[in-house]
């Protein structure tokens, strides 16, 4: 298993938990760097839909470029509503898109995991002349008490021996995915779980034990007390920096 199927098997998980995206992206997006209605997505490693469904409200047209069956098939039943919205079975390195065919290249959550040479050559392919490539991350805030106890359970669960590479986890690597005149935008945002709700968050991280898995039951046990020791009126929030990087394709 590798970066392109990990999470094949988290895609009801990511469906149901992973947040979505703030509408300050689409603001900044459309008030800083002129997207239009009319604008062209192609939203590469697109997954189950989240951030597609962003600029779908917005009327943009997008191509879904998720390599993984499960994940392409969850984002055409969740954006089943949604006529502009073409799933394709592809990758950052072969999207299959004709050439010159896009305004804007996005990714959430999925940028990490491209290879930068061959995401890039791909990106300058198929994108028209003065588009735009922007790059969407919910970051956990890690400086609240919260969130430093929800990453000490995934530090003590994870599952190193299956842990992947991801090809771009660092900032520079980022920046440079995104050319060299990327600009970062952040924003605060906020998610609220019920104990089902931030289970699931946990199995949609790769590297958590899935049911079946020898670990699963005291990670569900380790969670039940954590959430217990946090809850209010049932429910806990995560919060987290919305990041946005935004560079010129080409």
């Amino acid at each position: 298993m590798d970066g392109k199927s990990v999470f094949g098997p988290r895609a009801g998980y990511y469906m149901q938990s992973r947040p979505d995206y703030p509408t300050a992206v689409l603001t900044c997006l459309r008030d800083v760097y002129g997207l239009e209605e009319t604008a062209v997505i192609a939203d590469i490693g697109s997954g189950t839909g989240k951030l597609a469904r962003l600029f779908l409200a917005n009327g943009n047209p997008v191509w879904g470029v998720e390599p993984d069956s499960d994940m392409r098939a969850a984002s055409e039943t969740y954006l089943r509503d949604f006529p502009g919205f073409t799933a394709v079975d592809g990758t950052a390195e072969a999207t299959t898109l004709p050439n010159a065919s896009v305004d804007f290249v996005v990714a959430g959550q999925a940028a990490h995991w491209f290879d930068r040479v061959g995401a890039q050559k791909e990106f300058g392919r198929i994108g028209r002349p003065g588009g735009k490539i922007a790059l969407v991350w919910n970051q956990r805030d890690r400086d609240t008490l919260l969130v430093q106890g929800f990453d000490h359970l995934v530090q003590t669960f994870r599952q190193t021996s299956t842990e992947l590479r991801r090809a771009n986890a660092a900032p520079a690597d980022v920046s440079a995915l995104a050319g060299p005149q990327a600009e970062l935008h952040t924003f605060p945002y906020g998610q609220e779980l019920d104990f089902a709700g931030l289970a699931a968050r946990l199995m949609s991280i790769s590297f958590m034990p899935l049911p079946g898995d020898p670990q699963h039951e005291a990670l569900l046990a380790a969670l039940q007390a954590f959430f217990a020791a946090h809850e209010v009126n049932g429910r806990v929030q995560l919060t987290y920096r919305t990041e946005l990087y935004i560079g010129v394709l080409g």
